[in-house]
């Protein structure tokens, strides 16, 4: 859903990409800088339960996310390696974020199931990636999934501010528990999918 404002955000981006291009900064500077910053957010907020003032921090790093991208297309630095790196590091961004809130439920927050909830969430979302990436390096596709990453990020991230903000924990557990069910979802979905095109490849 959120990939559809992708040019929106591009158009934003462009003015701020051009200002760190003209100051020499490179668009893997701006990646690994974003990844870090979301990463100590998550695991330093989060745990000591600032969970509104983490999750604004993060998200000015999560909208952000296409600036890497705009740069290196404005340069024309647009690489592979850019490209790998990105993914590569958004998995680590995401796995902070679950993680931060698996250590937050899980001590101070005392409160076990959300915390489980918190965990499966990082396991299947590491797991939804690589089945595509899996299928990828195999000669196939598995681009299907009811929920992309950019959605799984916004539910979470306006849930864990909402809470934060003082509304009951139980948002953030429903919200969860409905996240960790469509990455499963999404996994049997890209299982079939390949399954579909190594039986037609047979």
């Amino acid at each position: 859903m959120l990939n559809r404002f992708r040019g929106l955000m591009t158009k934003v981006m462009t003015p701020i990409a051009d200002l760190l291009l003209r100051r020499g900064i490179t668009p893997d500077a701006v990646t690994i800088t974003g990844t870090l910053a979301v990463v100590v957010t998550a695991l330093w907020l989060y745990p000591t339960g600032h969970l509104l003032a983490g999750t604004l921090v993060i998200a000015v790093f999560v909208l952000t996310d296409s600036l890497d991208g705009t740069m290196a297309r404005r340069s024309g630095r647009s690489s592979s390696w850019g490209a790998f790196l990105d993914s590569t590091l958004d998995r680590f961004a995401d796995a902070a974020i679950f993680a931060g809130l698996v250590l937050w439920f899980f001590g101070p927050g005392d409160d076990r199931l959300t915390g489980t909830l918190a965990l499966a969430c990082l396991v299947l979302g590491s797991i939804v990636p690589y089945a595509r990436a899996r299928a990828e390096g195999l000669g196939m596709t598995a681009a299907i999934g009811i929920a992309e990453r950019a959605d799984r990020l916004l539910a979470v991230l306006l849930a864990t501010a909402l809470v934060g903000f003082g509304l009951p924990p139980v948002v953030l557990t429903v919200t969860l528990a409905l996240l960790a069910v469509a990455s499963a979802v999404t996994i049997v979905q890209r299982m079939a999918t390949v399954r579909r095109q190594a039986g037609a490849s047979a």
